[in-house]
């Protein structure tokens, strides 16, 4: 796999999500990507537990992590910050030590939130771009961007059917394979 999608909500009709499973279909041979699915499935990040044996969830986003050449995120912004649940996978990375980490991996991120939100998601993703400095990730600047969407753009198969809209998502997806 070369890209690890994940969408920072646990929300059935997600348009986070809805937008990664779309890029996960379009990228084809081309673009591998594996989408990582447990978000809900995380226990509460606790210190005192971050050490083998881990949680099975937790062995399987961190090896879902190791095996990804890059990440792409696509969260929602919940109460002004990161969504608990997404802030709590963000924790779990934290203490990984494992040489394939999301330390120094390539990363990005897309804004999807609806052109009516107070903020347009700035509070998450300065939240996102501040606990993956502190990990070391490497932000590709060119992966991450704003891409309003409304829950009507999601057609009854969980995919966004607007082309000028599935265009841009493939555009990072291909700025973090040109790292």
């Amino acid at each position: 796999m070369d890209t690890l999608l994940i969408s920072g909500s646990t929300r059935r009709g997600s348009t986070n999500s809805a937008v990664l499973a779309t890029l996960h279909a379009l990228a084809g041979r081309e673009l591998t990507t594996a989408v990582y699915g447990e978000l809900a499935a995380l226990p509460a990040f606790n210190p005192d537990d971050d050490h083998d044996p881990l949680p099975d969830p937790v062995t399987r986003l961190r090896a879902a992590i190791h095996d990804a050449e890059s990440m792409l995120f696509c969260t929602p912004e919940y109460a002004g910050a990161l969504p608990g649940a997404f802030k709590n996978l963000l924790d779990w990375t934290v203490g990984d030590a494992h040489p394939r980490s999301i330390s120094g991996k390539p990363v990005g991120w897309l804004n999807v939130s609806g052109p009516a939100a107070p903020s347009g998601g700035a509070d998450a993703h300065e939240s996102l771009a501040k606990v993956l400095g502190y990990v070391g990730a490497r932000v590709v600047d060119a992966a991450c961007l704003r891409l309003p969407l409304t829950r009507d753009a999601v057609g009854a198969d969980g995919l966004v059917g607007d082309e000028a809209v599935r265009a841009a998502p493939l555009g990072a997806l291909r700025a973090l394979r040109a790292v």
